[in-house]
């Protein structure tokens, strides 16, 4: 299992002493998110300040994008990086897509998904191996690849995806085509293991490989003191309103406060919501511990779940940088 670290939503400028610090630290991997700034500018400079570090999107809003789009923006960072780079996509949800991005909502969440994929690789393999651009599918149609807008082959061309998802129609697409699944924060191990591995061994099963050919990437709520436990339980209560997200919590009999708080959240009544929030909620979906024992617990909680471990709390350099070194080296041990 390996320990990876979320990089905050931070200006561009502060990028190189985040890579550096993280790298030092003994992350694994460094994360970007979408939510106030870009994804993918981070990953230019945090190639540029590192040497073994991985780095990735978790998540790029790939419905936000054309598959062109993608495809050229992670072959330079592939080529940049040597081969360090991991394109993380997620589709997000239909009022974010239709009415922050100003794009279309599919009929089809799952095909949609699954053509992108396709045709960002048919991309790939056509810079790289030299073939013909000629994908026709039902949301795309890319057929066009003049010399002077073929970048070539590279170094690494052999990229891993990674798609994010909550539902099991993303976790079975993720088996069947990815290289790895974002398992999204609003999670339990009960989730897991019930609903979402079931669906990743199906794709697997599908597409004729095993579990050992995707890495599962986990980002888990911890709460190690009252102010975290405090920061836990609004988070819980803000991704439970969200209904397309109400799996979660029918699953472990709570569909009732899932719509009280969908209700909330529709009018902003924000600041109720955390009550809704029982301990036995908090203790299904965020790991309650201390300091010392985060590392044993994790890895206790996940064992044969998941691969790679980010915490929802972002690494900020010089902020608990010897707990951070602690725990790096507890997984990298």
């Amino acid at each position: 299992m390996k320990l990876d670290a979320a990089l905050p939503p931070i200006q561009l400028k502060d990028i190189p002493t985040i890579a550096k610090a993280a790298e030092e630290i003994g992350f694994d991997a460094l994360w970007t998110q979408e939510t106030q700034h870009d994804p993918f500018l981070p990953c230019v400079l945090v190639a540029e300040h590192s040497e073994t570090l991985r780095f990735g999107t978790a998540i790029a809003v790939s419905f936000a994008r054309s598959p062109a789009n993608l495809a050229y923006t992670a072959w330079d960072l592939s080529a940049q990086s040597g081969g360090r780079f991991i394109l993380g996509l997620g589709t997000q949800v239909k009022a974010h897509i239709e009415r922050r991005f100003g794009m279309s909502w599919p009929e089809s969440v799952t095909g949609k998904l699954r053509e992108q994929i396709e045709v960002i690789r048919t991309f790939w393999d056509c810079w790289q191996n030299g073939t013909k651009l000629n994908y026709r599918g039902e949301y795309y149609k890319a057929t066009l690849m003049s010399p002077f807008f073929n970048p070539g082959a590279i170094e690494h061309p052999n990229i891993p995806i990674y798609i994010a998802g909550v539902n099991a129609g993303l976790a079975k697409l993720a088996g069947e085509l990815c290289e790895g699944f974002h398992a999204h924060p609003f999670n339990s191990p009960r989730y897991m293991r019930e609903m979402l591995l079931p669906a990743i061994e199906e794709g697997l099963q599908k597409s004729g490989k095993s579990r050992k050919d995707i890495t599962i990437s986990m980002t888990p709520f911890i709460a190690t003191t009252p102010e975290e436990e405090g920061f836990a339980r609004m988070q819980v209560a803000f991704y439970a309103s969200t209904p397309s997200y109400q799996s979660v919590m029918d699953l472990h009999g709570w569909t009732e406060t899932a719509q009280k708080l969908s209700g909330f959240a529709a009018k902003g009544e924000w600041a109720e919501m955390p009550m809704l929030i029982t301990d036995e909620m908090l203790n299904e979906f965020c790991l309650m511990t201390t300091q010392e024992c985060l590392a044993t617990d994790l890895k206790k909680r996940y064992e044969g779940i998941a691969d790679r471990i980010t915490l929802y709390t972002p690494f900020v350099p010089k902020e608990k940088d010897d707990w951070w070194r602690e725990l790096a080296k507890a997984f990298n041990s």
